[in-house]
């Protein structure tokens, strides 16, 4: 993906902020336990966080007593977050770009980006993230993935509708199962090889990472399950009556065939790496 192609589909999230909070199942608890365990994102813990869309992280980060400080490109998006976060004086709420935003003199323990560091700059995102955090900090980076799973039919008829919607849509896409689904090395800052350490600034600065994955299924009636479709940034790049004849054929093959529910599998993954002093 070319610089202009991130920027482009990383600002269609903005057109669709309501929705998002919506539809966005958010995260599993047992991410939320385990950064309290991992990174001590409790009471007191001062977190930076890129990317935080409408809150779907920030607010439980905020439950826990963290104060939090977020940093989001879309003014709508930041708009429903501070909404949300409007009983947690602690968390406050920024629009910019991550890559633009100065950074402030006081470091973070901790330095978060839930489905949204693939969006920041390659050059910029790990070495910043690096830049903002004490010695000793964590940067952790959570990714979502749609895994084989949850009604597994639909998912192999609904290929139909993208390849005819969206011509980029590769034939015969097929599901990949959660334990096939590789480790991101873009993301995981101490994984990757030396050569991709070269090209990612800042990795160097970071200890090997902790990975913990988490499984869940989620059901979604038709209503709820195009709200979702509207809300990703394939979706949202279509031109609008190619996103219309997308979400009608959806909605279509769901309630004619599939009774008015689907359910969906999730891979949850969250990776912790530590700066190094």
């Amino acid at each position: 993906m070319t610089d202009t192609e991130r920027e482009r589909l990383r600002r269609t999230f903005t057109e669709a902020a309501e929705t998002y909070d919506r539809a966005r199942p958010g995260y599993p608890p047992q991410v939320f336990d385990d950064l309290a365990a991992l990174a001590g994102a409790g009471p007191g813990c001062r977190v930076l966080e890129v990317g935080c869309g409408t809150g779907l992280a920030t607010v439980p980060l905020a439950e826990r007593g963290c104060r939090i400080v977020a940093v989001e490109l879309g003014a709508e998006l930041a708009a429903v977050a501070r909404r949300n976060l409007a009983g947690h004086p602690g968390a406050t709420v920024h629009v910019a770009a991550f890559e633009d935003w100065p950074l402030p003199p006081e470091p973070f323990d901790l330095v978060l980006a839930a489905t949204s560091f693939h969006w920041i700059d390659p050059a910029v995102r790990v070495a910043k993230s690096a830049a903002a955090l004490r010695p000793g900090g964590l940067l952790a980076t959570l990714s979502t993935h749609h895994a084989a799973g949850g009604t597994e039919q639909f998912f192999v008829d609904v290929q139909a509708c993208y390849e005819h919607f969206d011509p980029a849509t590769p034939h015969g896409l097929r599901l990949t199962a959660a334990d096939d689904i590789p480790y991101d090395s873009q993301e995981a800052p101490g994984r990757t090889t030396a050569q991709d350490n070269a090209t990612l600034p800042g990795a160097d600065r970071f200890e090997p990472p902790v990975f913990r994955r988490y499984e869940r299924d989620l059901t979604f009636t038709t209503r709820q399950y195009l709200d979702l479709l509207r809300t990703f940034s394939g979706t949202l790049a279509l031109d609008p009556a190619a996103r219309a004849g997308l979400l009608d054929c959806v909605g279509r093959l769901i309630d004619r065939t599939y009774g008015g529910t689907v359910t969906k599998r999730y891979l949850t993954e969250l990776r912790l790496a530590r700066r190094r002093a």
